[in-house]
């Protein structure tokens, strides 16, 4: 962590934006807390830590059967369940969690964190900071390595020695994997969707363009910073099948309004400022850093590892997962998800998603 005066660089003031996330005094939901500090580096001062997470089934006497799912940038700790007071929106991974299903509650105790830096109620930028007022753009800088070392210490607070999997896409993909190289003793299998093991220029000069937007107008730029992301989490064929040059009854293309649609949805949900956290924190990520580089932090993975990509991914194409599959021990090839939506399809395309994690988890 970096407790720079710049933080996370927003010109974002100290008072909330009217721009969504969770607020003390909202509804809780299925939310549960863990409370504790996250130890600063190089004599920084701890991090106050909030950690909000939600569980279905219940741990063995062992906790043997602990999973740890992890969720992209804009996701929470909502994978399974329906819109309720404290849940605007239904669980991204719902067709996983349930009876019957590759994360049957009777035989796992799976555990889904909100990530540090998010807005779901775990510690972030809109978080009361020791000075009693919020962080706001004072929030420390925080990388994928941080985000995990949270993470950790809520294992520690439930009693996993060892998850039975960890597993995430995207941004949730970068912190499984971060977590199979940083404590490879406590990930026994171990499921990478959609994720390199470093940002590459492009992602961050994409991330960039998103980045200025916010910063010249925090809430009307997290719409922006949405419309350009969302650009590349679906594909062009899929873009150009659905709605081709179509132009609507008031002039608009109407992939205009399609975009326009999904970043009323986000600024309606999410925070401006975590929005940043997040981005940067994707922008830093490199499991090689100061480990030699990627091959090498890669051979520490110990786990019996499943890499996935998807086969229309313009955002983190397959290169970047055989990166990963050539250098993890065992892993092999990477398995390919077929979809012509884009990035996304790793939200999508539940059913590929469920056949590999289940094949993980009974091999």
């Amino acid at each position: 962590m970096s407790f720079g005066s710049t933080g996370s660089g927003s010109t974002v003031g100290e008072t909330p934006p009217a721009a969504g996330g969770w607020r003390e005094g909202d509804p809780n939901g299925r939310r549960r807390w863990f409370r504790g500090e996250l130890p600063g580096a190089s004599g920084e001062p701890a991090l106050p830590l909030s950690i909000a997470y939600e569980t279905w089934g219940e741990p063995n006497a062992d906790r043997s059967n602990a999973v740890l799912v992890l969720h992209a940038l804009t996701g929470d700790s909502h994978v399974a369940g329906g819109v309720e007071p404290g849940h605007p929106t239904p669980g991204w991974w719902d067709g996983l969690i349930g009876p019957g299903r590759a994360l049957d509650p009777a035989e796992w105790f799976v555990v889904a964190p909100n990530v540090l830096g998010g807005c779901q109620g775990t510690t972030g930028p809109w978080s009361t900071a020791p000075d009693g007022r919020p962080w706001g753009p004072r929030f420390p800088r925080v990388s994928v390595r941080d985000q995990v070392a949270a993470e950790v210490l809520l294992a520690d607070h439930l009693g996993v020695a060892s998850w039975a999997a960890v597993l995430g896409g995207s941004m949730g993909g970068m912190r499984a994997l971060e977590w199979a190289v940083t404590a490879p003793e406590r990930v026994r299998n171990l499921l990478v969707l959609a994720a390199p093991a470093s940002s590459s220029a492009d992602n961050i000069a994409l991330a960039s363009a998103q980045l200025h937007a916010l910063r010249l107008d925090p809430v009307g730029g997290l719409g922006v910073a949405r419309r350009i992301a969302h650009l590349s989490y679906r594909s062009e064929a899929e873009l150009s099948a659905r709605f081709g040059r179509e132009v609507q009854a008031d002039g608009r293309y109407a992939v205009e309004s399609y975009l326009d649609h999904h970043a009323a949805k986000l600024v309606r949900r999410f925070d401006p400022e975590s929005y940043v956290v997040l981005t940067e924190a994707m922008n830093g990520h490199d499991v090689g850093r100061d480990r030699g580089g990627v091959r090498e932090a890669l051979s520490r993975v110990t786990a019996r590892t499943i890499v996935a990509g998807i086969d229309s991914d313009r955002l983190y194409p397959l290169a970047r997962q055989a990166e990963i599959a050539d250098a993890v021990p065992g892993a092999g090839g990477v398995r390919v998800v077929t979809s012509p939506y884009g990035h996304d399809a790793f939200l999508i395309e539940v059913d590929q998603i469920a056949k590999l994690l289940t094949e993980l988890l009974t091999s």
